[in-house]
């Protein structure tokens, strides 16, 4: 037994630490990587990819794996290390299904797929996009036949970014969404402050380096800068390379400063997550978030339950104006607040408000179904895609850059991620919720640049878990109760009823 378990602890710190040299490889493609590296940056990402997998599903760590679950060996280890191994057999087992060979095709294909877009969206052509996006979704519908969960194929797809959500609940859940969303959006729509809203609040261009400034302020608030680190990149996003070392990168647009600001703490909150997580369980299979939709909820209450909120202005107001003053003469916080709460259909799902955002989610969730299912061709994605932002959003986008080809999740192969973006929204509001019960002061403590305690109650809450526990158990735990989508959309109207008058 003691053999057995020292070998799992020492194969799992072995996988951790090659998967923390992958997500290297893959931050310094999107960040610093010269152009014409990207084929052998396809091979590099092939082989750590293969070397992880075959790791995690060699017959010396499943049949250890095998030894140390049955119940007379379990009962023997700690409370701790019963964790540790009932959950790397449980992701052991799903590994296996996939070949070494599929896992190593994937990465290649991926990290082509991923350089194709970026040209694509520069270019605004889906098309030199459409052959690698093809051969990605042929792939994820091996990849479910593989895994092979009951019920819909894209649960098999779902369940590796979200484990135990199936398309059966989602629809139920998204169904209820759209319908009430659409109906509070027309509403808002009708309001006399949405007609009269859209006057420009810059004068002109915000040079990228103020805004740098106030990104650097902002994630200085909820990040350690010697654990990690602020770049650019065409699309916003978080990696861990280790423990202490976790990375996020921002978009600069010098006509809307909130856009960086916003994708900034955005990312932080993704950040802190990783920095938190329980250091006892280090280079194992629990050191991550049980689920995406928990990872997003916490990111989604960064940027919408304190950026958003006006006690954060009440402290960051004044170093906004300090940066904004050439640009912004006599900017008011409140017309900061209202731009930051404004409700606008927009075509990119990045800057979508919350009221409009689990729609953007909704979309791409019904043509990935349609992917998976064969019942949408890829060449019919831009005029699909167009089609439905029209009937969502009233609007319909000008160019492929706008629309189908705007956000990078197909072209690393994510078909399944989009739906914990509308579940880590709800998850948010429910925890926001639960923090102003729980911690009555938290809005002051905000208002006084404190954020320390808001800090450690997502620690004590959702942080310190890791994957000892499934989303759910830790969100009823954490808020008592399970998803709340219709505490989610009160949340929203009575918010917004507020800002535009409504009924």
């Amino acid at each position: 037994m003691k053999k057995d378990l020292e070998f799992v602890l020492q194969q799992q710190k072995e996988i951790m630490l090659l998967a923390g040299t992958g997500a290297l490889l893959e931050w310094d493609r999107e960040t610093y990587m010269p152009k014409q590296g990207i084929m052998n940056r396809a091979e590099q990402a092939a082989i750590v990819s293969r070397l992880v997998h075959e790791k995690v599903v060699s017959e010396k760590f499943y049949g250890a794996l095998k030894r140390l679950v049955k119940p007379r060996t379990l009962r023997k280890l700690s409370a701790m290390h019963q964790f540790i191994v009932k959950r790397a057999f449980k992701d052991v087992r799903k590994a296996r299904k996939l070949p070494p060979e599929f896992v190593a095709e994937m990465a290649r294909t991926t990290a082509l797929a991923n350089h194709a877009w970026v040209e694509a969206k520069q270019k605004n052509r889906f098309r030199l996009f459409a052959p690698h996006l093809k051969k990605i979704v042929e792939l994820k519908r091996r990849q479910a036949k593989l895994i092979g969960l009951e019920g819909h194929p894209y649960n098999s797809l779902l369940d590796g970014f979200e484990e135990g959500m199936t398309v059966e609940k989602l629809r139920k859940t998204f169904s209820y969404l759209k319908a009430e969303l659409l109906k509070l959006l027309e509403e808002i729509k009708q309001s006399k402050k949405f007609r009269e809203q859209g006057k420009k609040l810059f004068r002109k261009k915000f040079p990228v380096e103020k805004q740098k400034k106030l990104c650097r302020l902002a994630y200085g608030l909820i990040l350690p800068a010697a654990e990690s680190r602020l770049d650019v990149s065409a699309h916003p996003f978080t990696t861990t390379i280790g423990r202490h070392d976790v990375r996020i990168t921002t978009r600069y647009h010098e006509e809307n400063p909130f856009f960086s600001l916003s994708a900034t703490v955005h990312e932080s909150g993704h950040a802190l997550y990783e920095l938190q997580l329980p250091k006892q369980f280090e280079h194992t299979f629990i050191f991550d978030a049980p689920s995406l939709g928990v990872h997003e909820s916490q990111s989604l209450f960064w940027e919408n339950m304190v950026l958003m909120n006006e006690g954060f202005w009440d402290y960051f107001y004044q170093r906004f104006c300090k940066e904004v003053r050439e640009e912004l003469k006599g900017l008011s916080r409140k017309e900061v607040l209202e731009k930051l709460n404004e409700v606008k259909p927009s075509f990119i799902r990045v800057d979508a408000d919350e009221v409009t955002y689990p729609l953007h989610v909704i979309l791409r969730f019904e043509l990935e179904l349609g992917l998976i299912e064969g019942k949408i061709k890829v060449n019919d994605l831009p005029k699909l895609w167009n089609r439905k932002m029209k009937q969502y959003l009233g609007i319909t986008p000008g160019k492929d850059s706008e629309g189908v080809l705007q956000d990078t999740h197909w072209s690393i192969g994510h078909i399944g991620y989009f739906p914990t973006y509308a579940l880590g929204a709800i998850y948010a509001v429910q925890l926001y919720k639960r923090l102003l019960k729980e911690m009555p002061s938290a809005r002051k403590q905000i208002a006084n640049g404190n954020f320390e305690p808001v800090k450690g109650w997502l620690h004590k809450k959702v942080h310190c878990h890791g994957r000892k526990f499934t989303a759910e158990e830790i969100i009823r735990k954490a808020t008592g109760k399970n998803l709340d989508s219709e505490g989610f959309v009160s949340y929203l109207r009575e918010k917004y009823s507020k800002i535009y008058g409504l009924k």
